[in-house]
């Protein structure tokens, strides 16, 4: 359990509300009719049915140049897409332009309201290079430093990576922090708010997969949150909806970067026993991947704490 306060405003919702004392998780889901991605799903049958939800996933884990929610947003529009971008890249990057009467699809654009893409179906012009006709073969390969830049960006959100002796079985777990210590992000001393402990057996690649499992329970907000505008405080959910979450978060980040994650054989193993997935929540499955896969991109600017 967090030993963060229990009555926290949503991450995706800043409305004046009177308090609310049962669980967060609860108040999350009373408040989920603000949530259109989740209102979606729990509402209609629309990715409730598991084979719907993994071909869901497959279809994001295709993606990887764009954020896995607008990837979400781009299935929702038009399942059977296969590359999309925008009319300016058609052309500048391939020589195609965009089919009269063709229909956009619209996504999320960074700091902005929305971009239009179009699916190359719906384009015209020199014929595409093999790498992108081939652009949904499954890849496998290394973290390389995708590993070090999330090592690093944990920092800023106050989580300690330690590895330790976890046996043949043991991958990892996440905790709130026991002792008082800090740990220097960009000049800056961070509190250590959370203890993420990973197994020193594991390769790289392993290690990985782990750490995105383990962040899955954080961003999704399983632990509870300091901020709420950095992830939501869901703490009460039930076990399988939480660790359904975590597994769907690291599916999506290790699959996008080319990795094989024991996630996958977790929800073909859940396809094949259960006809519909928990209700879980899709806005945090998507921010959360969408996030964690940026941390192993980049070396991040420090959160705001307004």
């Amino acid at each position: 359990m967090s030993n963060f306060p229990n009555h926290q405003e949503s991450l995706f919702d800043h409305d004046d509300q009177p308090p609310y004392f049962g669980s967060a998780a609860e108040k999350w889901d009373m408040e989920t009719v603000k949530h259109s991605l989740d209102e979606l799903f729990l509402l209609t049958s629309q990715y409730r049915a598991s084979s719907s939800y993994m071909e869901l996933l497959d279809f994001i884990r295709k993606f990887p140049h764009i954020a896995p929610f607008n990837a979400m947003l781009a299935h929702i529009q038009m399942p059977g897409a296969t590359f999309i971008l925008s009319p300016y890249k058609w052309r500048t990057f391939f020589d195609r332009t965009i089919k009269p009467g063709a229909r956009p699809i619209v996504i999320l654009r960074t700091m902005g309201p929305v971009d239009f893409v179009f699916d190359v179906s719906d384009t015209e012009g020199t014929p595409l290079p093999p790498r992108i006709e081939n652009s949904f073969a499954i890849r496998e390969g290394n973290i390389g430093k995708a590993l070090c830049f999330t090592e690093e960006n944990c920092k800023r959100d106050g989580i300690y990576i330690y590895k330790s002796n976890l046996g043949s079985t043991g991958a990892g777990s996440i905790r709130t922090a026991r002792t008082d210590r800090v740990q220097v992000f960009r000049k800056n001393s961070i509190p250590v708010l959370f203890e993420l402990e990973v197994s020193e057996r594991r390769s790289p690649e392993q290690r990985y997969a782990t750490i995105a499992h383990e962040l899955g329970h954080l961003y999704c907000g399983h632990l509870g949150t300091k901020n709420p505008l950095w992830w939501p405080d869901r703490r009460g959910l039930t076990h399988s909806i939480v660790e359904f979450e975590a597994e769907s978060v690291s599916y999506l980040v290790c699959k996008r970067f080319g990795l094989k994650t024991a996630s996958e054989e977790y929800l073909a193993g859940y396809v094949r026993s259960q006809t519909e997935v928990p209700p879980i929540s899709l806005e945090c499955v998507m921010k959360a991947a969408g996030l964690i896969e940026k941390m192993g991109k980049e070396l991040m600017i420090l959160r705001k704490t307004k």
